[in-house]
């Protein structure tokens, strides 16, 4: 398994230093969990989308992202999700990480500091260099959309 430098730094004012830096919970998973640096317990009510302190900012290697997930116990048993699913950490980026959640359960869900609220994965990325054509080449789904392969 590969092995990446990511560098991370606690964020002055934000008293996350008791928290842990986001990690693997098991041997081979993907990926690090990442708690909630809150001061104060936060009441997520249905449809509400909040933005959740990390506590922390990353220095990320060119050609690699952070990928924000949600954490699978969290969206099936309570309906909590990261609201732009995966969202993404670009290499200049060297704000606090923050995370988008959004309540889609029926139910209202406490947050408190420390719980532990998305994962983090780190992945490669390309980039695309556009070509501008008359014409593309034909294949046999054509411009079939959405579902038109039925169920």
């Amino acid at each position: 398994m590969d092995r990446v430098p990511v560098r991370f730094t606690w964020l002055d004012g934000r008293h996350a230093r008791d928290l842990d830096l986001p990690n693997y919970a098991t041997a081979l998973a993907a990926g690090m969990d990442v708690q909630a640096a809150l001061d104060e317990p936060l009441t997520l009510e249905p449809g509400e989308i909040v933005l959740i302190p990390s506590g922390f900012a990353v220095a990320i290697r060119p050609g690699y992202e952070i990928q924000v997930r949600p954490r699978s116990g969290l969206a099936v048993r309570h309906g909590i999700t990261v609201i732009n699913a995966p969202g993404t950490i670009d290499a200049d980026y060297r704000g606090e990480v923050r995370i988008g959640l959004v309540n889609l359960g029926r139910e209202a869900f406490v947050i408190r500091r420390g719980d532990r609220i998305a994962q983090l994965v780190l992945a490669r990325v390309c980039r695309a260099e556009l070509e501008l054509v008359g014409r593309l080449d034909e294949t046999d789904r054509g411009s079939g959309g959405f579902g038109h392969t039925g169920l």
